[in-house]
């Protein structure tokens, strides 16, 4: 949701005659787009506020939208009294009026609903891949979840609007388009029929989703996964802990059976799909047998890809509050046994990807230029020779070695 975010701001200055620099002192307006899921992402905001004021133009504007922006409310301009702007992640639409105003102080962390989407200008521009929103806010309220009180309760945007969206990114070059959402699969007006009528666009080669809910994964939807071939076959389907008790105290409500179902059932219509995940912990109480719970459903799914962390509490969540709060040592010495686990099963599956041709998204060069970065399927970084002529959008690559980190390979043909 971010890195849409900071599209969406990127896209909005470039209209107003804004251009785009790499040096941060050489700045008219410095913006940090923010996120308040993990605390130690939070802390380090008002560091390089500091930082910033210190090196910036003195006459160039600053300040901070997104989450971060929304916890922190006025107080960020008791803590940097130079900022400019605090604006919540559905209030920085209304960054002109600052652009326009520069002498005043711009704070707006109002949680105004599908206001944002309705006031920004149409992107003129656009990335390979493209992320359309689908929902703000979230209604699960998970007791780490700071995102309830972030970005709200859960609202779905209109259909007729994310199709608007979607037919405006395909017409400026997206082709593949990655639906975004906390709960992404709840989406009131159904999923499944966005999917199907993105599909219907020629241009449009790829499509997925994130980040779904166990329980919001309805037959219609996992069905789709085997009928509908713009559909990549990767999922990211968090579980968050594999012990049933912790999953009580976290507030989610699905038993491992269901989950479990679930991916047997994906992997039914669709033999070659992958699974990847997110994962705590360390959440309060967790002993160390519920968290060999959570090493026990790695090795059983076979997670490709996984975003692990410690737990940190964050403000206005029940978690925060709990007791038996787990030692920072224990926290770390078992964030660094899962993610070993799951560097090893991502490893032996890029490993088996070695001789096999992947149609891949290609998302740039590398720093020497020398190399082309691509996505396969499973959303894995591949390493290719850039080619004399232009390759196109999309490549065909067969893979010719890999590590834990990512593919290499060599472009075959050129799809399109």
């Amino acid at each position: 949701m971010n890195a849409y975010d900071g599209i969406r701001i990127a896209s909005m200055l470039r209209g107003m005659g804004f251009a785009e620099t790499p040096d941060v002192s050489d700045a008219d307006i410095i913006i940090l787009n923010t996120c308040a899921v993990r605390e130690k992402a939070s802390n380090k905001v008002f560091s390089e506020l500091g930082r910033i004021r210190d090196i910036k133009k003195p006459d160039a504007l600053f300040g901070i939208v997104g989450c971060v922006a929304r916890e922190s409310g006025a107080d960020a301009f008791r803590r940097i009294p130079s900022l400019n702007f605090v604006l919540g992640p559905q209030s920085y639409h209304k960054l002109p009026e600052i652009i326009e105003n520069p002498d005043a102080k711009l704070l707006n962390v109002d949680l105004s609903g599908l206001e944002k989407f309705d006031e920004l200008p149409d992107m003129t521009d656009g990335p390979a891949a493209a992320y359309i929103p689908i929902q703000e806010g979230c209604d699960h309220c998970c007791t780490y979840c700071i995102v309830p009180y972030t970005r709200g309760r859960e609202l779905s945007r209109p259909f007729d609007d994310v199709m608007r969206d979607v037919n405006a990114a395909a017409a400026n070059g997206a082709i593949e388009i990655c639906f975004l959402g906390q709960n992404v699969n709840g989406y009131k007006f159904s999923l499944a029929n966005l999917i199907r009528e993105t599909a219907k666009i020629e241009s449009v080669r790829r499509i997925r989703f994130t980040s779904s809910y166990p329980t919001e994964m309805t037959d219609d939807l996992i069905s789709l996964f085997g009928t509908e071939p713009k559909l990549l076959p990767f999922l990211n389907l968090p579980i968050q802990s594999g012990s049933p008790d912790v999953l009580t105290r976290m507030n989610r409500p699905y038993s491992l059976e269901l989950y479990i179902d679930i991916v047997n059932k994906l992997k039914a219509v669709r033999p070659d799909i992958q699974i990847s995940s997110d994962f705590i912990v360390g959440f309060p109480g967790e002993t160390d047998s519920e968290f060999r719970d959570t090493m026990d459903i790695i090795r059983l799914v076979g997670y490709i890809n996984s975003y692990s962390f410690k737990y940190s509490p964050r403000p206005h969540t029940a978690a925060a509050l709990m007791k038996e709060q787990i030692p920072e040592n224990i926290k770390k010495a078992r964030l660094k046994t899962l993610d070993a686990a799951l560097s090893e099963i991502n490893r032996e599956f890029n490993e088996s990807c070695v001789g096999k041709t992947f149609e891949c998204l290609i998302e740039g060069q590398d720093k020497t230029g020398k190399h082309l970065i691509a996505r396969s399927p499973y959303m894995q970084q591949v390493v290719i020779p850039k080619p004399e002529s232009d390759s196109g959008p999309m490549i065909s690559v067969l893979i010719t070695d890999a590590n834990k980190c990512s593919l290499r390979g060599k472009i075959v043909r050129n799809p399109i």
